[in-house]
């Protein structure tokens, strides 16, 4: 995986001021945790807002004539259908078809796609689609990303763009300007909340960032920390590479076959479609009554039998129950299916496989 070692965010004084010491993610100085209960925050998240700063998400560039077909190479999904209104979500694949990153890929007509990715190979993807074609690939790291997520969301940030945020629909992607500033605004996140995230150069992201926070001061939102973030996503079931999914793992083992387009070339396909049916594990959820998270990394057994793995974990306050991913063997996968685990203290425990997502299952508070 190429390295990128790269400048802090401009956000960097700001969560100092609250408390982060900024371990690294991705390159980038990240606030994993602030002085604030991440309890707290995640209330926040649930019932009015939060701000979180996402910079270390890569954003890079593909531009060129043949920047459509290299992009469209690269991602297992159909995106023939996104317009310059439009970004959507999709898997990068190795050439055996498993999962090597995921990535929010928008369309941005003559000035190229932007391609928004984690902790994965979609830049030595995209690179390697790229041999011999009319095609530039630039990792951009003049552009901040900062994510506002919750019920008061629209109220909020709606009054400091010149776009009407409004009817924009999950995925929707505009072009405006907020503060007299040129930024991207997409309906995305990470929470399962109604949000929106922000894109912006550097030099404008700490006066938006600000203006946010006293904007939203009486709606009651806060800034948010990864501790927080990891909560929210883990209750909606989304997933985190390299954690709940990798190279062992096939978009039918992680429960995305919506993310494979049958009908499109891309890298990887006959093998993936070569696996289809033969899934040796399926991602769940699972809840147990601890007061205390599940082991990253735990076996998981059936009649004394290894039968899976406990990946991302956490603590839910709000459900009372400590819930991760984890992969089991295929057929172990309905909910309701109780499985048995260890803490790291050596109690034992029993691990239920729940229904996804384990918060809002209608998936309501994203799309109102």
């Amino acid at each position: 995986m190429t390295q990128f070692k790269r400048p802090d965010s401009p956000l960097a004084s700001r969560h100092r001021e609250l408390g982060s010491e900024l371990e690294d993610w991705n390159g980038v100085g990240t606030a994993w945790t602030y002085n604030s209960d991440p309890c707290e925050e995640h209330d926040a998240y649930r019932e009015r807002a939060t701000l979180t700063d996402v910079s270390g998400l890569k954003k890079v560039w593909v531009r060129g004539p043949d920047a459509t077909e290299v992009v469209f190479h690269t991602c297992s999904r159909d995106l023939s259908k996104v317009g310059t209104d439009k970004c959507a979500y999709t898997l990068v694949l190795t050439d055996e078809g498993t999962v090597t990153d995921d990535a929010i890929v928008y369309n941005m007509g003559d000035k190229g796609w932007l391609f928004v990715h984690g902790g994965g190979f979609a830049f030595e993807m995209l690179q390697e689609s790229s041999k011999g074609k009319d095609v530039t690939i630039e990792l951009d790291d003049s552009i901040n990303d900062i994510s506002l997520q919750g019920p008061a969301a629209l109220d909020i940030l709606n009054p400091l763009v010149e776009a009407d945020l409004e009817p924009m629909g999950v995925f929707g992607q505009t072009e405006t300007k907020m503060l007299g500033h040129d930024v991207i605004i997409s309906r995305t996140g990470f929470s399962g909340e109604r949000g929106y995230e922000v894109y912006s150069a550097g030099e404008h992201i700490c006066e938006i960032w600000d203006t946010i926070l006293e904007a939203g001061k009486d709606a009651g939102v806060m800034s948010a920390s990864f501790a927080s973030l990891d909560k929210v996503r883990l209750e909606f079931g989304l997933l985190f590479y390299p954690y709940d999914m990798n190279e062992t793992t096939t978009p039918w083992e992680v429960n995305l076959p919506w993310c494979v387009g049958k009908d499109k070339e891309f890298r990887g396909k006959e093998a993936v479609m070569s696996k289809k049916g033969q899934e040796k594990v399926k991602l769940v959820g699972l809840t147990a009554d601890l007061s205390e998270v599940m082991p990253e990394g735990g076996k998981l057994y059936s009649d004394g039998e290894e039968v899976g793995i406990v990946n991302s974990t956490g603590y839910s306050h709000r459900m009372a129950k400590a819930i991760s991913l984890g992969h089991v063997k295929a057929g172990l996968h309905e909910p309701g299916t109780e499985l048995e685990g260890k803490t790291e203290s050596g109690n034992s425990f029993i691990a239920t496989v729940a229904a996804m997502p384990m918060y809002d299952p209608q998936k309501k508070a994203m799309r109102t």
